[in-house]
Order: C-alpha cells, then sequence, then structure tokens
C-alpha cells in the first residue's frame, strides 16, 4: 500500500475549547492553541493530536451553521462518520468506560468479524466509532465487557 493511515480529519465547531476537552478527557489527546485561519480572518483552526499521526483539525467559520446539521446515519453528507483504531485492548477498554462516563456511548460493543467496534458521539454531535482488531487466534474475549 502506498498510505499509512489518516494524517487528519477536519471538521467543524462552534467551541473548539470543549471539543478539545473532551477529546482530551477521553483519548489523552494534546491540544494545540487555537490561531486564526483562513483569507478573511475570522475563522480559527485548533489542531487535536488524537494518535502518533493522526490529527482532528478543528475549524470555526463563525458564518457557517454546518457545525449545528445533525441528520441521522447516512444522510449526513460526505462524511458520515470517522473510525479511530485503539493501539489495543486495554485501550479500547479504557476508552469505552471514558466515553461512558462522559456520557457520549451507551458502551455497545459490536463484533465486525475481523474488530470489535463501538460508537460515540462527540459534544459537537458528529459520530465516531473506535475499533480494535482481533486476535488472530481467538485469544481475546470482548474487550470492556463484563
Amino acid at each position: 500500500m502506498l498510505l499509512s493511515g489518516v494524517d487528519h480529519i477536519a471538521c467543524l465547531t462552534h467551541d473548539p475549547a470543549r471539543l478539545g476537552d473532551f477529546y482530551r478527557a477521553v483519548f489523552d489527546a494534546e491540544i494545540g492553541s487555537t490561531r486564526s485561519h483562513g483569507q478573511r480572518g475570522e475563522e480559527t483552526m485548533t489542531v487535536m493530536r488524537i494518535g502518533p499521526h493522526t490529527e482532528l483539525n478543528v475549524f470555526t467559520v463563525p458564518d457557517s451553521d454546518e457545525a449545528d446539521r445533525q441528520t441521522p446515519m447516512w444522510h449526513r453528507g460526505r462524511l458520515d462518520h470517522f473510525g479511530l483504531h485503539a493501539s489495543s485492548y486495554a485501550a479500547f477498554a479504557t476508552i469505552r468506560e471514558r466515553l461512558i462516563e462522559h456520557g457520549a456511548s451507551d458502551g455497545a460493543i459490536n463484533d465486525f468479524g475481523s474488530a470489535y467496534s463501538m460508537f460515540f458521539r462527540d459534544p459537537d454531535g458528529l459520530e465516531g466509532e473506535v475499533l480494535v482488531p482481533k486476535a488472530a487466534d481467538g485469544s481475546h474475549p470482548v474487550p470492556g465487557a463484563s
């Protein structure tokens, strides 16, 4: 393959501080400063490092109402949701606990054959998914399930 993963996902918000607090608390994200961005100087950008090679590039655009749009799955436009790769079973279980604590997920775990998955919604309503591959030998039970 010519690619090694996702570099960044760009999204819109009205409140980058609130969003940064959530991603820091749940995913141990590193939140950069909010700085001016764009031609007109009204837009801002905040970089949130969510993995060793992956960022959320979070933009505020005062005259856009796109951050307010919430619609059901498969009707959200070109970007419907994003999937994050947990670094281990233990990380998946920790993230699951934190998502439940923050009211961002009910903690339901899906079995997608080669991976376990759980969905969440961040404070802006953007849907995300956390996945962890199953052990090839089947030795690992459902991570985080009791």
